[in-house]
């Protein structure tokens, strides 16, 4: 579904990622995994042309991804993102949130009235709260609503940065477990980025393992156990575990 070939992007002096080739199949959990500035929101937002590679090409379903803005927005259409926190408008409901892109795309009022309700079934979120305002949601809610958003135009592929990451652990728990329900039941395309070994294992089929803008290595988590690539790997893996051990 994406193909990275070379990418790289530099901020000013800073290297966020260096050159990188990927290919992220169809139909599966892709987890971006790595320790803070290791470049993996940098990816993601290469990938639904947020950024602009500064060497390189991005390919989306086999096509490179245009430089032209009405062409990126067109195949960005296709995409669903969510990020920390929702990234919810915060004078908008949360009604008004999740279909505000299908209101400027002039969907009927009832297509977008049966694509909600199906949302919120999916996501179990409470009904009686779509008339509310972000500020009025509790943190999961407005998770919630922010992963409404990015289905509610049914596209190909679910671009996730962190969307859990500021959530206490009981919320995160259910979310996790939600999420996972979710991305079974709709087989989509997902690209999952957290710095969670533990959320990784749960939510994730494919991990990509970064440090410092380059991938250390790929492949399912038990390969990355069983036959490190680099010393880091093996390092990255018990550090979670331990800390995990310790929240525990």
């Amino acid at each position: 579904m994406f193909e990275l070939e070379g990418v790289s992007k530099r901020f000013g002096v800073t290297q966020a990622l260096r050159p990188v080739s990927l290919k992220l199949p169809p139909g599966r959990t892709t987890v971006l995994l790595g320790p803070s500035g290791c470049g993996k929101s940098t990816l993601l937002r290469l990938m639904n042309g947020l950024l602009r590679p500064d060497t390189g090409r991005v390919l989306f379903d086999g096509q490179p991804l245009a430089s032209e803005q009405a062409a990126v927005l067109a195949v960005r259409q296709r995409m669903g993102y969510a990020l920390q926190g929702g990234g919810l408008f915060p004078h908008l409901t949360a009604r008004q949130n999740v279909d505000l892109m299908a209101r400027h795309l002039r969907w009927p009022e009832a297509r977008r009235q049966a694509r909600l309700a199906e949302l919120v079934e999916l996501t179990r979120f409470p009904a009686d709260a779509l008339e509310r305002f972000p500020g009025q949601l509790s943190g999961g809610q407005r998770q919630r609503v922010g992963l409404m958003r990015a289905l509610m135009l049914e596209p190909d592929v679910l671009l996730l940065d962190e969307p859990l990451g500021a959530l206490d652990p009981m919320v995160r728990s259910e979310l996790q477990a939600d999420l996972r329900t979710i991305f079974a039941r709709l087989g989509k395309t997902v690209v999952l980025v957290t710095h969670d070994l533990a959320e990784a294992a749960f939510l994730g089929e494919h991990m990509v393992l970064l440090r410092e803008g380059q991938v250390v290595q790929e492949g399912p988590l038990s390969e990355l156990e069983a036959r490190p690539a680099d010393p880091f790997v093996t390092r990255f893996i018990q550090a979670q575990r331990l800390l995990t051990e310790g929240r525990g």
